[in-house]
């Protein structure tokens, strides 16, 4: 049955969530879903944003043909070609098939790769165009690597929509309220619009600032991305923490413990330093590398401002995850940051050493203290340097 949204007077939301998927992207752990969100707009044309993933295809259509209410589907504007938005394709041009699909040529190339399609149809447009669709105007923004390089926008001057495609999306299946506004968004979904942008947009934060000075010179209104609430009110706070991401300044002060452990010692030198430090009134964190996922822990490092990496030595290197860890960082354009390392080793410590030689190959990381190396367990002498560690931490943090 229909669960047509109505956004507001002449634009309906059309998507639907899937709450079984358990890998976003193959990739990503999602425990609370994901939404995959599609538009209609009826003006004297009736123009559709976007399509769904297949998994919610069903309902997309019978959405579609509700909120339609007999009318022509006159164009279909595509503004990202990843599946999740684009699956339906072919299956839509079968059953609407005199519709025109509005999209730049990056896309029709892709459109071309993905299906059995030879063009028919198809309107071009790239930066600044404009099209009339009776009240309201369709202008068209590229943003090109937020997240793949066919990427555009859609924005409507006279009522300051902007259809944002995976950019201010999240991570996290809509439980009937489609605003921002009204699902509490700080405290409920502001983990996973993080995790969702680290991981999916974060290696790209020069894209996504040139996009964010395009989006300064719109009033906007209403924001519809293809994942997660429709933004209504308050944007400009989410504004900024794209701005900031984007930018790869930490979102907050504070300390994040990452350990990779075996038989527990290095864990305990992790939790001691954690103590020291919080008994300093710093705020932290402690992460164990091997039970988290890479894509949450992904997410915290870039949340604070200070992180340490402790790693027992495993065939003279680094651990396993500790290493999957780092280059995944290095991946994301990890940066900025203030770093400490610890590292174990029963005959021949050598993490310390690898783990240094990754974290130079990152942008502006500042080392505080020396390296804390632990034979085997945590002695005095070891423990009063991981103090010591921590000390040096908490001042950095407070100055």
């Amino acid at each position: 049955m229909q669960n047509v949204i109505k956004v507001q007077k002449d634009l309906y939301y059309l998507g639907g969530n899937d709450r079984r998927l358990a890998l976003f992207e193959s990739a990503i752990p999602i425990p609370r879903g994901v939404s995959y969100n599609s538009y209609l707009l009826c003006d004297e044309r009736t123009v559709l944003f976007d399509t769904v993933n297949l998994s919610v295809s069903e309902l997309f259509f019978e959405n579609l043909e509700e909120a339609l209410g007999g009318r022509k589907l006159d164009f279909l504007v595509v503004h990202h070609m990843e599946p999740d938005h684009s699956a339906s394709f072919l299956r839509l041009i079968e059953k609407y098939p005199d519709v025109v699909i509005v999209t730049n040529s990056k896309v029709q190339q892709m459109l071309e790769n993905f299906f059995p399609f030879s063009g028919e149809n198809v309107h071009l447009v790239k930066e600044g165009d404009t099209m009339s669709v009776g009240r309201r105007t369709l202008t068209f923004i590229t943003a090109p690597m937020v997240h793949w390089p066919e990427v555009m926008m859609t924005y409507i001057p006279e009522e300051g929509i902007l259809f944002s495609a995976d950019a201010f999306g999240t991570f996290g299946a809509l439980s009937g309220s489609l605003f921002a506004d009204e699902v509490r968004f700080e405290r409920e979904f502001l983990d996973d619009a993080r995790k969702y942008y680290f991981n999916i947009v974060g290696k790209y934060g020069a894209q996504v600032q040139n996009v964010l000075k395009k989006a300064a010179n719109l009033d906007l209104r209403l924001v519809c991305p293809l994942h997660g609430p429709v933004w209504r009110e308050q944007f400009g706070w989410y504004l900024k923490k794209y701005d900031l991401w984007s930018k790869y300044e930490p979102e907050e002060k504070g300390v994040a413990v990452f350990y990779a452990s075996v038989y527990g010692h290095t864990q305990n030198a992790a939790e001691i330093l954690a103590a020291a430090l919080a008994q300093s009134g710093v705020f932290v964190k402690v992460y164990d590398v091997s039970a988290a996922h890479v894509s949450d822990l992904l997410a915290e490092a870039f949340r604070y401002s200070h992180a340490v990496f402790a790693s027992t030595t495993y065939n003279n290197g680094i651990f396993i995850t500790m290493e999957n860890l780092l280059r995944d960082l290095k991946e994301h354009n990890f940066q900025n940051r203030k770093y400490a390392l610890i590292e174990n080793g029963s005959w021949s410590p050598q993490a310390g050493a690898h783990m240094q030689a990754e974290i130079a190959g990152m942008k502006n990381m500042i080392q505080i203290g020396d390296r804390v190396t632990i034979l085997s367990s945590v002695k005095e002498e070891s423990r009063d340097a991981l103090i010591a560690l921590a000390n040096e931490i908490a001042e950095d943090i407070q100055s």
